[in-house]
C-alpha cells in the first residue's frame, strides 16, 4: 500500500493537470468547433464546476491540507467529471447547480415561446 500510495503522490503533479486543464481544453476546442450541442452543455458545465471546485479550494486551502486523501479524491471527482463514460459535469450541473442558480436568481427559467408562422 505505501509504495503504491507513494507513485500515485508522485504522478499526480503530472496526471492532475493534464485530467483537470488539458484534456478539457482539447475536448472543448472539439466541442466548439462540432455541431453538436451536447458536448457544448458538458464542457461549459465542466468548467463551471471546475472554477467552483478552484475558489473552494482557495477559500479552504487551510483546512484541506489536513485531509491527506484530498489530492486523490479531488483528482477522481474531477476525472468524473470529464470523462465521457459519465459525462459527470453535465449530469451533476443539471441534477444539482442548475437549481441553486435558478433559487439565488441568477438564472432565469426558459420560457417556451413559439415563434410565429406567417
Amino acid at each position: 500500500m505505501t509504495k503504491s500510495w507513494t507513485l500515485l503522490s508522485a504522478l499526480y503533479p503530472i496526471v492532475g493537470p493534464m485530467i483537470t486543464l488539458l484534456y478539457p481544453l482539447y475536448a472543448s476546442v472539439r466541442a466548439i468547433e462540432s455541431p453538436s450541442k451536447v458536448d457544448d452543455d458538458q464542457w461549459l458545465a465542466y468548467w463551471i464546476l471546475y472554477s467552483f471546485l478552484t475558489l473552494s479550494e482557495l477559500i479552504l486551502q487551510s483546512l484541506l491540507e489536513w485531509i491527506p486523501i484530498w489530492y486523490t479524491a479531488k483528482l477522481v471527482f474531477v476525472a468524473w467529471l470529464v470523462l465521457p463514460q459519465f459525462r459527470g459535469a453535465a449530469y451533476l450541473y443539471n441534477k444539482v447547480w442548475k437549481e441553486q442558480f435558478r433559487k439565488f436568481g441568477i438564472l432565469q427559467p426558459r420560457l417556451n415561446i413559439k415563434p410565429k408562422v406567417n
